[in-house]
């Protein structure tokens, strides 16, 4: 009988680790390809030991006692009338505080080393790309170089990469888990974020965001290449005979899952500012009754500096 309720228990524990561990083939956080990934792995892990630091003891604890205080063990010592234990009490109150201390430090420290906003430290110039998101699909222009890709990045290795992020629809999340780093992408709204690729791949990039029926095929291939590969592969886009005008990027924001990847020789100048703009309309009317903080900012009498409507223009 005992050898039966042990085979039960012993199946019961697999079935229980594969219906956990069945997702994990591939952990691409923990398979970082840049000095944000590798920054963010080193978090999570680190968070993940400071917890266990409770939480091991406490499940020895569980099986220890429950093991030598049982009702047949009548050699463990009973003590009906202690209440209270000094030494019990300083480590109760010592080990959270320490591990929250360090935490707190880890998260105050790496918040502003981390901040998607601050560029990367490269004496290497950053490629500048500029990231619309679509029902459902992924358009990256490259406005120094005057071209455009719908659902893959290119980019080199080791150069930092300047994201700026919006969405011609409801709100998306940009994401390259093994570059690092989740951004929102919101309609008449500006986002940043940097990263930067150590070796050359092909890495997923995907939206987190549900976002319609089409949001499960809302992915992109981001590839890192070396610098040569990089300049032929602009050559290469530069020659294709698509050109993305009004006319075709209307047509493009159609809703539609899978669009298959196609490169732009030539963008219409300006266009994420003005897919960004055309839903802030809102504050030219308030300019008319004098009533936009924004564009009162910085003139004669006023106590605010000159900013800027989209963070990061």
């Amino acid at each position: 009988m005992k050898k039966k309720s042990d085979f039960v228990l012993i199946g019961c524990v697999s079935l229980i680790a594969v219906a956990f561990l069945g997702g994990c083939g591939r952990l691409l956080l923990f398979d970082p390809k840049g000095p944000i990934g590798d920054a963010e792995r080193y978090l999570i892990i680190m968070a993940f030991v400071l917890m266990l630091i409770v939480v091991i003891p406490v499940f020895i604890m569980v099986f220890w006692f429950s093991l030598r205080y049982r009702a047949s063990n009548t050699k463990a010592a009973y003590t009906p009338k202690w209440d209270y234990s000094a030494k019990l009490d300083w480590v109760i109150w010592l080990v959270p505080i320490a591990i929250v201390t360090v935490l707190a430090y880890l998260t105050w420290t790496r918040t502003f080393q981390l901040d998607p906003y601050k560029p990367i430290d490269s004496h290497v110039k950053p490629i500048h790309i500029e990231v619309v998101s679509l029902d459902w699909n992924w358009l990256f222009i490259y406005p120094d170089l005057d071209i455009a890709v719908v659902n893959q990045v290119v980019f080199p290795a080791n150069v930092p990469l300047s994201f700026r992020i919006t969405s011609d629809t409801v709100m998306t999340s940009f994401y390259i888990p093994q570059l690092g780093s989740q951004m929102y992408a919101m309609a008449g709204m500006q986002t940043r974020l940097h990263l930067m690729a150590d070796e050359t791949g092909t890495y997923a990039g995907q939206n987190q965001e549900f976002s319609g029926r089409g949001y499960a095929d809302m992915h992109f291939k981001a590839i890192a290449v070396s610098r040569e590969q990089f300049k032929t592969w602009v050559r290469e886009a530069k020659q294709s005979s698509d050109k993305l005008d009004q006319a075709r990027y209307k047509k493009l924001r159609e809703p539609r899952a899978g669009h298959p990847m196609i490169c732009f020789s030539w963008v219409k100048p300006h266009l994420f500012d003005s897919i960004v703009g055309k839903y802030t309309g809102w504050m030219g009317d308030m300019d008319k009754m004098g009533k936009n903080p924004h564009r009162n900012a910085g003139k004669p009498g006023s106590k605010q500096k000159e900013a800027s409507v989209f963070e990061g223009n």
